[in-house]
């Protein structure tokens, strides 16, 4: 979800209302503006980044609590239109919340309804960096910049901005109500501990990819890379086992070939001390 930059008076001179006021929820809320997505590698990314996470955030969640979200809206500000009082980031994640509401995956992610919010959100640029650098408090007619809303209303502890186009990342983390940069460990990678995990790039085929690694710096894997590595452990298991299989069948071979010597070479010494004691020799003696 893409979310429209044009101006608008936001209605924050409505009168109080006497009755009982009823927020909307993920189901009365947009969770489009219609724009398009712009660049191709923004989908792959976000499926690369959810499939490789999958496997450590259902260690840390067994209740399977926990939300992603890859594109879509979090509101934080009642506002007409109400997209002008959401962002939208490329990928974020929020612990301790059940992944389904009312039945079926949440169209956005609505804070005045969940209260939670995301532990870390993840742009990728699109242009030059400006718009997800950009620290501009709301008025009336304008909206926030989404560096602003990130760090001063949402209150995300850790944002990262991956730049694929130039092959940059940094990240971010909430310190005394305001964002820090992080620096990188002697792996050139961002800590995120609350998730045990590392984030940096990874060049493949000439296109950097944001990837995670694990706290001793493997690599995470996709769920198809690791459906690849597991069927070439099983080849290699196979490999293995024939050759060791063909070593057996090797060593038998030769047991039976000495075993088959020992037995010729016993029946030709029998038949020699037959002949000697055929001619009046004891083979004893000889």
């Amino acid at each position: 979800m893409q979310i429209t930059e044009a101006p608008i008076k936001a209605n924050i001179s409505s009168p109080v209302p006497t009755a009982t006021l009823t927020l909307p929820d993920h189901k009365q809320l947009p969770d489009s503006d219609g724009t398009f997505v712009k660049n191709f590698q923004e989908h792959p990314q976000s499926i690369v980044l959810t499939s490789s996470i999958a496997p450590v955030l259902d260690k840390l969640h067994p209740d399977g609590r926990y939300c992603i979200g890859q594109d879509s809206g979090i509101y934080w500000r009642m506002m007409e239109p109400p997209e002008k009082g959401a962002e939208a980031p490329d990928w974020f994640y929020v612990p301790n919340v059940p992944p389904l509401l009312d039945g079926e995956y949440r169209r956005s992610y609505v804070l005045w309804k969940e209260y939670v919010a995301p532990l870390i959100a993840i742009e990728f640029v699109s242009g030059n960096g400006a718009e997800e650098r950009d620290a501009t408090p709301p008025s009336e007619t304008d909206k926030a910049g989404k560096f602003w809303v990130y760090e001063q209303a949402i209150r995300i502890p850790f944002y990262v901005i991956f730049d694929g186009f130039r092959d940059s990342l940094e990240a971010y983390q909430l310190i005394n109500g305001r964002y820090t940069k992080i620096q990188t460990n002697d792996r050139g990678h961002y800590a995120i501990p609350p998730m045990g995990v590392e984030l940096g790039l990874l060049l493949e085929n000439g296109v950097s990819w944001l990837r995670w690694w694990d706290e001793s710096g493997n690599l995470l894997l996709t769920g198809d890379e690791r459906a690849i590595a597991e069927k070439q452990a099983r080849l290699n298991a196979e490999a293995i086992a024939d050759q060791q299989k063909a070593i057996a069948d090797q060593q038998k071979a030769i047991a039976e070939q000495e075993r088959f010597a020992k037995q010729q070479a016993e029946q030709k010494a029998q038949r020699l001390a037959e002949r000697l004691r055929a001619l009046g020799y004891d083979p004893e003696d000889i």
